[in-house]
């Protein structure tokens, strides 16, 4: 004599296959993403971590690949120009981060209000964003010509003649600098659109609640934008900051590192050790080293999040 199966059973035996089939869309679903970020980013990186701890060339010789342990990283450590990139990608970080910054942000506040042409606007001021570094550093590099170019002309007129022209990519005083400027120029739309969208997601309700209790525009710039905006900040904050330890293209095609040293960073540094010295091994320490870097700015900015509830 065999049981009935209730009612209940049965729906919870269909619900349990119901659940099962969907996790195995979900799976299937995310699977080409999984295999391109193991195929394109966890492979490379688990490769250039052994890589590093060998003396492997770019290009193959006669005699065999030897494990060198981290006898590359002891020389990178020993080598006073990976210090001197490590410090100018410190500085550049450090200059370009409020000026890029605080120049979206305040772009972003401009073009959230309701002025003609806003849309229009918003387009024009991203396009540097989505143009080509390479075609924004040729025309920055006519843009700082020496001594003749327009930036050194603009400064002769504002300056009445009393300023002499400056070489603004051959001065070491004054060539990360030019690089801080043209960065920001170049990137700044990007941080604009985000604190856009940050913008847009304060309530109303606030703003009505705030003009109610009598508070002029700086207050609530002040206690309902500002506070509004803190995971926004966070976000950007972190971001550009990761950016501009990746800092290359500007000083491969302007400055190669010069001039005495001033501009070299640390990616720069890598790309020549790997392809002009051919020292693939030791490049890929380098690489290790940078993406240590990146990887405690990335905890730092999950730290943060946590923080402010995000």
């Amino acid at each position: 004599m065999t049981l009935q199966q209730s009612p209940a059973a049965g729906r919870l035996r269909s619900g349990g296959r119901r659940d099962r089939r969907r996790l195995a869309q979900e799976a299937l679903m995310i699977a080409p993403a999984v295999l391109l970020l193991a195929v394109f980013l966890i492979a490379p990186f688990l490769l250039s971590f052994w890589t590093s701890m060998t003396n492997q060339p770019l290009v193959p010789r006669p005699t065999p690949v030897r494990f060198v342990g981290l006898l590359n990283f002891q020389r990178i450590f020993n080598d006073p120009l990976f210090w001197t990139a490590l410090w100018n990608v410190s500085r550049f970080t450090f200059w370009v981060l409020p000026v890029q910054c605080g120049l979206a942000f305040a772009t972003a506040l401009l073009l959230h209000q309701k002025i003609p042409g806003r849309n229009l606007l918003r387009g024009m001021f991203f396009l540097p964003a989505i143009t080509s570094m390479v075609v924004v550093c040729v025309i920055w590099g006519t843009l700082f010509q020496y001594p003749s170019g327009p930036f050194n002309q603009i400064v002769g007129f504002l300056s009445g003649g009393r300023i002499q022209p400056i070489d603004w990519l051959g001065d070491p005083d004054w060539a990360m600098f030019s690089i801080v400027l043209l960065s920001a120029w170049q990137a700044y739309g990007f941080q604009m659109i985000v604190y856009l969208a940050g913008l847009q997601g304060i309530p109303d309700e606030l703003y009505d609640a705030a003009k109610i209790d009598g508070a002029n525009a700086l207050r609530r710039f002040w206690h309902v934008t500002m506070p509004g905006l803190r995971p926004t900040h966070v976000f950007v904050l972190v971001i550009t900051t990761i950016q501009a330890f990746k800092l290359y293209t500007q000083v491969a095609i302007l400055t190669q590192g010069g001039p005495k040293g001033s501009t070299e960073t640390v990616v720069h540094y890598m790309v020549r050790a790997g392809f002009e010295e051919q020292k693939l091994g030791y490049a890929s320490a380098v690489s290790v080293i940078l993406f240590v870097i990146v990887l405690v700015i990335a905890l730092i900015q999950r730290k943060l999040l946590r923080r402010f509830d995000v």
